[in-house]
């Protein structure tokens, strides 16, 4: 097992993101934003000084947090940006070592969740999953603002459609929190993370920690075990099923904290020191329960 995280949550520079990571004592991030852009769309000239930084701290990237058919791409629209953004990535992926990316399976829009776009978003899916197996790499589909993340019912349906070994889950504790269950009909009930999470947990490979409630129909993103995600069960499920894999953190809650205050330098000292205590919160709570779990089978 091993921590890793949204460093861009941390900072936008590289520089400010091995920082955070080092003080956390990690050596791994999930990279996403890079000063604006991801490690897709970033020029060779600043992928050639990435590189150099990687390799003199240390710190490696596990995983790239991508935009492939995320939130922002509707699947009433054509598929070709994440087709060429998968394109892109792959080769940078493989020179970093990268072996994971972390994808979604199309926005739906609330006009459009009574249509079934089942088979038109395994057909797209289908596309990326070969791009990543031909290259050995997986991709894991995270629940998220997507087809798949409507209901754990919604992934299941991917999985079965897609079976591919290079096909998995990226299991965020946080999100069910705040997304609709689209079942049945309107309106609908917000889901529950444990319910999901159990639902499809045979098929995580990876977990994103972020937790959060909802107040007065807004988002309100705190740390572990301070919302309504669930962590605790959930980790502690993991942890006695053995798994290895990587926490990854997202905290979220320095968005939170923009919209109060406008001072720049005053965000940044937020957003740096928030993720650094959300990793060290998130390590002690991992310690806590696998103290637990082996007391309990002794």
């Amino acid at each position: 097992m091993y921590f890793t995280g949204f460093a861009d949550e941390a900072g936008p520079a590289l520089d400010t993101q091995i920082q955070a990571t080092l003080e956390l004592g990690w050596n791994k991030i999930e990279t996403r934003g890079l000063c604006g852009k991801n490690l897709a769309f970033i020029s060779e000239a600043e992928f050639d000084e990435l590189c150099g930084k990687l390799d003199k701290s240390g710190v490696s990237f596990n995983c790239f947090g991508s935009g492939v058919a995320n939130w922002s791409k509707p699947i009433s629209e054509a598929p070709d940006s994440s087709y060429d953004e998968m394109r892109l990535a792959i080769p940078r992926m493989k020179k970093l070592g990268i072996e994971m990316i972390r994808m979604m399976s199309f926005a739906v829009p609330k006009e459009l969740r009574e249509k079934d776009f089942r088979s038109e978003v395994i057909k797209r899916l289908k596309v990326i999953v070969a791009m990543a197996e031909d290259a050995g790499i997986l991709c894991v589909h995270e629940n998220c603002m997507n087809w798949g993340g409507l209901s754990y019912e919604h992934t299941l349906r991917l999985l079965d459609g897609i079976q591919s070994p290079a096909f998995k889950l990226v299991f965020d504790t946080g999100n069910p929190v705040f997304s609709d269950d689209v079942r049945g009909k309107p309106p609908y009930r917000k889901q529950d993370s444990l319910e999901f999470y159990m639902n499809v947990r045979e098929h995580v490979a990876y977990i994103h920690i972020k937790d959060g409630r909802m107040e007065n129909d807004k988002s309100v993103f705190t740390y572990p075990c301070e919302g309504d995600g669930k962590v605790r069960e959930i980790l502690s499920d993991l942890i006695a099923r053995g798994y290895d894999g990587g926490i990854s953190i997202e905290p979220h809650m320095a968005q939170v904290f923009h919209e109060q205050n406008k001072d720049p330098d005053k965000s940044a000292q937020f957003a740096y020191s928030n993720y650094v205590e959300y990793g060290k919160r998130t390590m002690a709570l991992v310690d806590a329960i696998k103290k637990t779990h082996n007391s309990k089978c002794k």
